[in-house]
């Protein structure tokens, strides 16, 4: 048995094994009860979570609002719900075992209604609350209203340090632990900087030491650090654990519950991880937060980096640089191009991607008509899901951003939806952390073997 000794995260003493937060009903109370009762700190999501009914039916989330706004709204109040619901499971589940955390992702349409709705009701059932995605400056506000922990995922000590001297530095009480996510390794949306090149993966080590610097000169020396991303077996992290120069530390699996039999993604989908190979997840930039993100290499991603391929700067306006005139559309709507560009775009024509969308950065794309209409009648039908979406221009604050919606971009509460409830795996986004390819590689899940939580939390403390 690999030796393991317990930390202190958000009040709990637990096995330092944390499980990753993945939203849309992906981490959900089943699994988060299960991990805890495991003994580490189960993570349910608290993004667009799942509401069952009395009988254990799902209750569908169907918006009837004409407006986004009054869409939002009904997203809001579904999600509250769900979200008390999830955290009643995980409690049930758990045996008051380990510890209860709740995922939000800090650019989530209506974060603090949701969060606040769900612990209002819910807050005595968790022990604190993870959030990344953006700057989360009010989560620590938030957290000791309810006097629960909070855990923030950062990917850079900078990150952190910007994090603690504008807000955290009043609520150090209720600083439960810090979550390092390695920008290049994990999974779903991605942390990278402008200044960091999403091409070359840089040693986590030297970052998370840095992030302990800081926070060690913060008077926080005994709040645990979590690894996150690339993580998968111990023993290949043996130099970090007890290491008294990162100081209490644990590790995040986000990718590895997937494969559980407590996980409730889709048979096929289960069946299909087994088969990827290194190379197989893309780190790219196609989500409409606009951040990265790391997802499998499917059809669905393929289509957006071939629409995007399909791609010309143009003017509306004959002009020095954009001399030749190209008509498009049903309507031959004239746009003028590059003298040097006018092939590709009557090459495109010719197979079929007769129409063009205009994007924010003065570009458009050449599509099919089929796919123009479905571009257009997602971004129609938004709802809200993110508190600003380049997709379809949405904005919570203002209503719109007040950009053109980008059609290089896609509606990620639709896609994500469809796959949790056994949609294709190949025709939605699936993401994924980068070492998802050590599935068909670990023996442990030779012969099709799925392991229930309490027997993938008990091969992880072998140090496999």
């Amino acid at each position: 048995m690999f030796r393991l000794n317990s930390i202190r995260l958000s009040g709990r003493e637990v096995l330092p094994l944390i499980e990753g937060g993945k939203g849309v009903g992906i981490s959900n109370g089943l699994t988060a009860g299960a991990w805890a009762a495991a003994g580490g700190m189960g993570t349910f999501s608290g993004v667009n979570a799942q509401n069952f009914d009395e009988n254990g039916n799902l209750i569908p989330i169907i918006y009837h609002g004409k407006t986004r706004q009054e869409r939002h709204y009904e997203l809001i109040q579904y999600a509250i719900k769900a979200g008390i619901y999830q955290a009643q499971m995980a409690y049930e589940k758990s045996k008051n075992l380990g510890g209860i955390h709740i995922n939000v992702l800090w650019e989530m349409g209506g974060v603090e209604p949701v969060l606040e709705g769900i612990l209002e009701k819910a807050g005595r059932l968790v022990h604190g609350i993870t959030c990344g995605a953006g700057m989360p400056y009010r989560l620590a506000e938030i957290a000791a209203k309810f006097k629960i922990f909070y855990v923030p995922i950062v990917s850079s000590a900078r990150a952190f340090s910007a994090l603690f001297q504008r807000s955290y530095k009043n609520f150090t009480q209720w600083l439960g632990g810090v979550v390092y996510e390695d920008p290049w390794r994990a999974g779903g949306h991605n942390g990278l900087s402008n200044k960091e090149d999403p091409t070359l993966p840089q040693d986590p080590y030297p970052r998370v030491l840095e992030l302990r610097r800081v926070m060690n000169s913060c008077g926080l020396q005994d709040v645990p650090v979590i690894m996150a991303g690339g993580v998968w077996h111990l023993r290949d992290w043996k130099d970090w654990i007890d290491n008294k120069e990162l100081g209490p530390l644990g590790f995040q699996f986000g990718t590895r519950p997937l494969l559980t039999q407590e996980s409730p993604i889709s048979q096929e989908w289960k069946r299909r991880l087994p088969t990827l190979q290194p190379g197989d997840v893309l780190l790219n930039r196609f989500s409409p937060t606009g951040f990265y993100s790391s997802a499998v290499r499917n059809h669905f991603i393929q289509e957006l980096q071939e629409r995007s391929a399909r791609q010309l700067s143009y003017s509306q306006d004959q002009e020095e640089g954009f001399p030749v005139r190209l008509e498009v559309g049903s309507r031959g709507r004239p746009i003028y191009v590059k003298e040097e560009d006018i092939h590709k775009a009557l090459q495109w024509i010719e197979q079929g991607f007769t129409q063009t969308l205009k994007t924010p950065q003065k570009t458009v794309i050449f599509v099919t008509p089929e796919k123009a209409l479905a571009i257009h009648k997602d971004q129609i039908e938004c709802m809200g899901c993110l508190s600003a979406c380049v997709f379809s221009n949405w904005d919570q604050a203002h209503g719109s951003t007040g950009l053109r919606p980008d059609p290089r971009s896609f509606c990620i509460q639709k896609t994500l939806q469809d796959i949790i409830h056994n949609g294709s795996i190949e025709d939605n986004l699936m993401f994924a952390g980068h070492n998802v390819f050590m599935f068909g590689q670990d023996p442990f899940y030779a012969n099709g073997f799925i392991p229930t939580v309490q027997e993938l939390v008990e091969r992880i403390c072998t140090g496999d």
